[in-house]
């Protein structure tokens, strides 16, 4: 634990840091540690299975312990372990056997039911496998990514642990294999170290490091429980713009819950240009953004904490599942998932896909595909299924104020 802090203060010399009144507000440096800690360079990347990882959840433990949370792991330890074969491409025929570790700290108030807070804290190490960098390997830092994730469960537990919101014990943790498929998600829902039964809610935080100007932060997961939105429409946090979606199931670790039918939600704060690259570093989150989301996901937890068990509700998964597995085609561009206007905005073109060999740019906003108007992202999606691989279509966007055709060759 000693070399963790020898480290902090050597990677945190090399950083500019805030500066003015923000450097005296604790909880603001506190994020910006963890940050810097989880998304360096000695960690290279933290993918599951390496040693990058082990010092990840080794951190992550020692933050646990030092906030005075119990081990809620394995035998009474920190850790519950799994095994999976790693491919470092899809359709390689030999695997690689390696094992992860979630690390798991409770806090338990006496209470009838526990609340689950999580975050994966694994990323893309060198960006052998799921990178969107186009040039030679390198370490993938994943600040965003989800370092900013578990730095905000990590001041939740600490406020939490002051004693606010006690009629609900807290089991928080650091999911790995995230990047893979969900592996630590999975197999704890499988093999949980607590009573599922008893579970009132789980509440997920995936890329929540660069809350936009507009202050939007995406929730799914709104539908999963009838009292989601009631709570939600009277909170006023900051200038926090909510933009909430039903669905349960999404490509983060509350779909292993949801699975189980416990209510959940889902936060983030938009995708990016540097998703899934080496750029995604320290220096580019925004701390006081992710001040204000823990502030916000604080003052959910305290209007709940009255409430008794939340009753669990289905949301329309299983369709948009299938029609999102149909996909035969990608136009290669990352949507902008905070955008509440209509149209689908691209917040990225990815080389050599054929969105980029269209000329779609950055800011563009599809209004429709073919025949298919296009008002929000699923719309898009439903566009996108109707087409094979040699395909062409008319992908109508909005410029600004000017309206392009750009034929698209998928």
């Amino acid at each position: 634990m000693q070399r963790i802090g020898t480290l902090l203060i050597a990677l945190l010399a090399g950083l500019p840091l805030l500066s003015g009144q923000q450097m005296t507000n604790a909880p603001l440096m506190g994020l910006q540690v963890d940050v810097v800690y989880l998304s360096s360079d000695l960690l290279e990347g933290r993918e599951t299975g390496t040693e990058g990882e082990t010092m990840a959840a080794q951190y992550i433990a020692h933050r646990f312990q030092e906030l005075g949370l119990q081990p809620q792991g394995a035998g009474g330890s920190w850790y519950q372990s799994f095994d999976f074969n790693y491919k470092a491409h899809p359709h390689a025929e030999e695997g690689e056997a390696r094992t992860g570790k979630n690390v798991l700290g409770y806090l338990d108030n006496g209470a009838a039911q526990t609340v689950i807070i999580g975050a994966h804290y694994d990323h893309l190490g060198h960006g052998i496998m799921g990178s969107l960098n186009a040039g030679e390997p390198a370490i993938h830092n994943g600040a965003d990514d989800n370092a900013s994730g578990v730095a905000a469960m990590l001041r939740i537990a600490e406020e939490l642990k002051k004693g606010r919101a006690k009629n609900n014990n807290y089991l928080f943790m650091g999911f790995s294999g995230e990047e893979m498929g969900l592996y630590g998600s999975k197999f704890f829902a499988n093999n949980p170290t607590i009573n599922l039964g008893k579970v009132n809610y789980m509440l997920n935080m995936d890329m929540v490091g660069r809350l936009n100007e507009e202050k939007v932060l995406a929730i799914s997961g709104a539908g999963t429980s009838p009292a989601w939105k009631e709570v939600m429409e009277g909170l006023s946090i900051g200038g926090i713009q909510a933009k909430l979606s039903d669905s349960g199931i999404g490509p983060s670790d509350h779909t292993s819950f949801y699975l189980k039918d416990i209510p959940v939600l889902h936060f983030f704060t938009g995708q990016h240009t540097d998703y899934h690259k080496p750029s995604d570093d320290a220096e580019l989150v925004n701390y006081p953004g992710m001040l204000l989301v823990t502030d916000y996901i604080l003052a959910l937890i305290d209007e709940l904490d009255g409430s008794g068990k939340l009753a669990f509700t289905k949301t329309k998964d299983e369709e948009e599942g299938k029609r999102a597995a149909a996909f035969k085609v990608t136009l290669g561009v990352m949507p902008d998932y905070v955008y509440t206007g209509e149209g689908m905005r691209i917040d990225g073109v990815i080389d050599g896909r054929p969105g980029a060999a269209a000329g779609l740019e950055n800011g563009d906003i599809i209004i429709r595909i073919g025949d298919m108007e296009v008002k929000d992202i699923y719309d898009y999606m439903e566009g996108l299924g109707k087409y094979k691989v040699g395909d062409k279509a008319i992908v109508v966007v909005k410029r600004g104020e000017e309206v392009i055709d750009k034929e698209v060759e998928f």
